[in-house]
């Protein structure tokens, strides 16, 4: 699978974005499955679309599925 998760801005916290990733696999019914991200990347600007902002005001945090998410 792979997803992007887009937090606030402010928000870098690793930890969290592991939290967020390991929720997201749940909802998949792949909560035991290892979240193999070597590393964070920080880089992508995007327009928050207004249904992203919603949930990031809701859940913390929104996912874009990209491949094998369905």
């Amino acid at each position: 699978m792979h997803f992007d998760i887009i937090p606030p801005e402010e928000n870098e916290d690793t930890t969290l974005m592991d939290g967020y990733g390991r929720e997201y696999l749940k909802t998949k019914g792949q909560g035991g499955q290892p979240l193999t991200s070597k590393k964070y990347r920080f880089w992508h600007i995007e327009t928050v679309q207004p249904q992203w902002e919603v949930e990031i005001k809701q859940k913390g945090y929104f996912i874009i599925e990209m491949e094998n998410c369905k």
